[in-house]
């Protein structure tokens, strides 16, 4: 297998850290030039159908993009240690919380960065009102997550994608020295708690 990859980048840090938490290290890396557009050339849009990263190429040639699809994969193939639930029950209540973290945090903190951050203009270019938008959008479900947090030590029982999903997107802030609001009290110690795992440091 091939995984088409860049550093920095949320979605692909996404991948890497799945890949760090399972001790996965025998798929080849193929770095892809972001800022240069190599995802948008041909050859890569030829291969993976749109200009999204990362990307898998299994061993039979077929290709895929989207984190969770790659991730979901991944599970299937190295099963250990769980990501993604073990039985219907707890499968539904990580789904929720994967999909609540991509949707209404994760996805508008990418916007935020992206509409702000100077050396993204190569991509994007800079939206203020756009990036206003979408950081009050996160910030109104890290409020909700803070609430919820109060009686949770992760997301969901244990550790699993959804915090995945959720403190790679937080964290991606970063990039703009951004940092949730201190009044979050119980969302600051889940962010710490997450970010000192050591596959947390994946894709950086």
């Amino acid at each position: 297998m091939k995984l088409y990859t860049t550093r920095m980048a949320p979605n692909p840090r996404r991948v890497a850290w799945v890949m760090a938490e399972k001790g996965i290290n025998d798929i080849e890396i193929v770095d892809v030039n972001l800022l240069g557009g190599e995802h948008r050339q041909p050859e890569y849009r030829a291969k993976f159908g749109f200009g999204h990263l990362p990307g898998l190429e299994m061993g039979d040639g077929t290709c895929i993009t989207e984190t969770l699809a790659i991730s979901r994969y991944l599970e299937a193939l190295y099963p250990e240690p769980n990501l993604f639930g073990v039985d219907a029950r707890e499968q539904a209540v990580i789904e929720m919380w994967t999909r609540r973290a991509e949707i209404y945090l994760s996805n508008p903190m990418m916007m935020y960065v992206r509409m702000t951050h100077p050396a993204l203009a190569a991509l994007e270019a800079p939206q203020p009102e756009v990036a206003a938008y979408n950081k009050a959008g996160a910030e109104k479900f890290m409020k909700a997550m803070d609430r919820h947090l109060a009686n949770s030590e992760y997301l969901t029982d244990r550790f699993s994608m959804a915090d995945i999903v959720a403190a790679v997107g937080i964290d991606f802030g970063r990039l703009v020295k951004y940092r949730p609001s201190e009044e979050y009290t119980h969302l600051k110690r889940w962010l710490e708690l997450c970010l000192l795992r050591p596959a947390s440091k994946a894709g950086l």
